[in-house]
């Protein structure tokens, strides 16, 4: 029996956890890098261990440090979440050979379905569907397009799409080098990309006495970079012969491997609905909530109770009800080729509603780091139709209340209500067709503006009180009763102007009001009816009210109303003049670590337009910087390993002269 658990992990896994341990009466503890050390997971544990240093490599990819540390903390269990050293096999083995109760497949399962090309052979012997592989060095043109993908880890670290086979050669070496990086293994294989394929994968369980449990498919096809963004279960529009095949496939690949516990088995399916095997992750996966959600259960609990040895509850799962959908919010900028985010989060605020579930790692007060994914929460929707539930889960981001970096919340929304999403017609494409369309600029300029005036309202209320700008905690004993706008001058005034800068858009507005004898504030074709500097309600010409909730933090303001949320950076009256960089400057887009250069690249060398120079990582995923323009090398400051700072000088081209 495990009495105290240790989670080789962070963050929401973590957190996640930590719920059925507290359900279950078993005591938790947590691990931590310097830059968790007030992480949520740590302050929901009962006991955490310091892993010296803020690095993955330093930290939490230390099997060495997480055994020592269960030892010391004095559990008797390690359960390794996702990511990290959840499918390292020699972790897995160390784990037990401390003598500690490891929460996850058997080692020797780990290992045979590490690498993904020795996965392939395995289960082409076992009778599951696959893709043939694709020898690089003799690819013609005939095999494209081809899909490159790391032989280790996950992620989508080390997977580029080939389309043209002079770009072949580099796009392997590209890719190895990306997976070395990240995986300490480059090496590289090749297979068809299939166009308009779907990703759907089935939710295996396994106990040690024999039996096997398919838990339904998911459909996990809206992805950016070959990482999931929305995932729902079951997946939809499957007949019940393929359905049926996929069950049977994955079955198979879990006995293949003597497996036990919870793994997923993934698969393409073509446009004509032809299954081929991906890969197994043998852990438990980042979007297992929709499948507890339709099935009523506990996976984790079940994970907990086969490490103990006790078999399934029964010979076959429980039967399905209902549809789930799951949404990662990311702290990231969508139209800004997914830059991750930092900073403080200020209010993370998700509906409490029947039907809804959060998983997450933070909240409001903490801080967005970079060392680590920019995932903040999962939002999760369960309700008795698929309609039902994409339905609620749009809703519920739309009022979550999100105060700090830019997310990709506005996308998430805008997804779950496009046609083709509505209408399950998903494939792995599905952003490459419409990103623009859904990250291009809100066509409400009528909400944003009264959003811009509700802001102007509670600053103006703000001032005339002298009240600090924080949530207001009851009535004001400055304001007789009845009164809307008590401390505001009661004389007319001359109609006034404020500048506010909406993120992460940039686009600015001007919002001319005026102060009426009453001490209201009036702006065209609308006013003010009741304003304190966190609540505002504005009345339109056409006698519809508008509520905004507001909070600011420094020259921030966030406005949220029914109908969405803004923020606006105040701007002074007057333009001032600002600092400037050289032209042809590359800045750093966020902080990161520089992970390598162009072959090549010295001051003075040559660059084309668009030719990618450096490559910065940041919070797990690789980024591009790209030459201005063509010209010259003129400066070049970044190093591999080099450690930067967002807006810090990497380099600078000089533009070639116009003919």
């Amino acid at each position: 029996m495990i009495s105290t658990l240790l989670v080789a992990n962070r963050g929401e896994i973590a957190c996640r956890i930590f719920r059925t341990c507290r359900a279950l009466g078993i005591a938790t503890v947590a691990v931590y890098s310097d830059a968790d050390a007030d992480a949520l997971h740590v302050r929901e544990a009962d006991a955490a261990v310091r892993l010296p240093g803020a690095a993955p490599a330093d930290t939490y990819l230390r099997g060495d440090l997480v055994v020592r540390a269960a030892l010391a903390a004095g559990a008797d269990a390690v359960h390794p979440g996702y990511g990290f050293l959840s499918e390292n096999a020699g972790f897995a083995r160390d784990v037990q050979d401390a003598g500690l109760l490891w929460v996850g497949p058997p080692a020797k399962a780990i290992e045979m379905m590490a690498s993904k090309t020795r996965a392939k052979e395995l289960m082409a012997a076992a009778g599951v569907p696959l893709l043939a592989p694709v020898d690089p060095a003799k690819a013609t043109a005939d095999d494209l397009p081809l899909l490159l993908k790391a032989a280790a880890g996950g992620g989508g670290r080390g997977m580029r799409v080939v389309r043209e086979l002079s770009a072949l050669p580099g796009e392997v070496a590209a890719a190895a080098a990306e997976a070395a990086n990240a995986f300490g293994d480059g090496e590289i294989f090749a297979e068809p990309y299939v166009e308009h394929g779907r990703h759907v994968e089935v939710q295996i369980m396994a106990d040690e006495h024999g039996t096997v449990w398919a838990l339904g498919t998911r459909d996990c096809s809206l992805q950016r970079r070959h990482q999931k963004v929305i995932e729902e279960a079951p997946a939809p529009g499957l007949d019940e012969a393929l359905r049926t095949r996929l069950h049977d496939a994955a079955t198979a690949a879990a006995r293949a491997v003597g497996y036990r516990g919870a793994g997923t088995v993934e698969f393409l399916v073509t446009a004509d609905g032809r299954p081929c095997f991906l890969e197994m992750n043998t852990r438990l996966q980042v979007e297992h909530p929709v499948t507890e959600a339709v099935f009523g259960l506990d996976l984790v609990a079940l994970q907990l109770s086969v490490a103990e040895g006790e078999p399934l509850p029964a010979p076959a799962p429980p039967a399905p009800h209902g549809h789930a959908v799951e949404a990662r919010l990311y702290a990231e900028d969508p139209a800004r080729d997914w830059q991750p985010r930092t900073g403080p989060l200020h209010t993370l605020d998700v509906p409490d509603e029947p039907g809804l579930r959060l998983d997450t790692g933070y909240a409001g007060g903490d801080t967005i780091g970079v060392h680590y994914d920019p995932m903040l929460a999962k939002v999760i929707a369960h309700a008795p139709t698929r309609t039902q539930a994409v339905r609620l889960l749009a809703r519920a981001l739309e009022r979550t209340r999100i105060h700090g970096p830019v997310t990709n919340r506005d996308l998430l929304v805008r997804s779950l209500r496009h046609p083709d999403f509505t209408a399950a017609r998903l494939d792995t494409g599905f952003y490459d067709r419409h990103l623009d369309a859904l990250t291009a600029a809100p066509d409400d300029a009528t909400h944003r503006n009264l959003a811009a005036l509700a802001a102007t309202a509670a600053a103006t209320r703000h001032r005339a009180t002298g009240t600090p700008w924080k949530p207001y905690t009851g009535a004001n004993p400055s304001r007789p009763p009845g009164s809307r706008f008590g401390a505001w001058r009661n004389v007319p005034s001359q109609p006034q102007t404020r500048r506010y800068r909406s993120e992460p858009d940039g686009t600015e507005h001007e919002i001319a009001y005026r102060t009426n004898r009453g001490g209201a504030i009036e702006a065209p074709g609308a006013r003010i009816l009741t304003a304190t500097p966190d609540h505002v309600t504005v009345e339109t010409d056409d006698g519809v009210t508008h509520r905004f909730r507001l909070s600011a933090h420094q020259d921030r303001v966030y406005v949220d109303g029914a109908t969405g949320s803004y923020t606006f950076t105040a701007l002074p009256r007057f333009t001032e003049p600002t600092d400037r960089t050289d032209p042809g400057s590359l800045l750093a887009p966020m902080p990161g670590t520089v992970v390598r250069l162009a072959d090549g690249l010295v001051t003075g060398a040559a660059v084309e337009a668009g030719q990618p120079l450096i490559w910065l990582e940041a919070m797990k995923m690789e980024h591009r910087i790209l030459a201005p323009a063509s010209g010259t090398l003129t400066a070049l400051h970044a190093a591999p390993g080099l450690q930067v700072e967002v807006g810090a000088l990497l380099a600078v081209v000089q533009e070639e002269p116009t003919p």
